[in-house]
């Protein structure tokens, strides 16, 4: 059983569509390095908040996205092409899958 990575994002307003590309860039790029990465989706911005944008990733398992992927040094390449959009902290929750 995997595990789904669930993550609403709020985007400063004017960088809707420079989070976006930023964030299929690095779903592209550095997602597949990471141990225990099966899948990524992005599902868009939302219809009551629009700036709230909503995507998925899952894991293998919960340690290969929370010790692995966040405890190295792919993070930090994450983060540095998407974080500059962030409109405060993302919410994240996981889900079996």
């Amino acid at each position: 059983m995997s595990v789904l990575e669930v993550a609403l994002v709020t985007v400063q307003p004017g960088h809707e569509a420079d989070f976006e590309a930023d964030l299929l860039q690095a779903a592209s790029t550095v997602l597949p390095q990471a141990r225990g990465f099966l899948e990524f989706g992005g599902h868009g911005f939302g219809v009551e908040r629009p700036l709230t944008y909503l995507f998925t990733i899952r894991w293998e398992t919960l340690e290969d996205h929370l010790e692995g992927f966040r405890g190295g040094e792919l993070f930090a390449q994450w983060r540095a092409l998407i974080g500059p959009h962030f409109d405060g902290i993302p919410v994240v929750e996981h889900f079996t899958h």
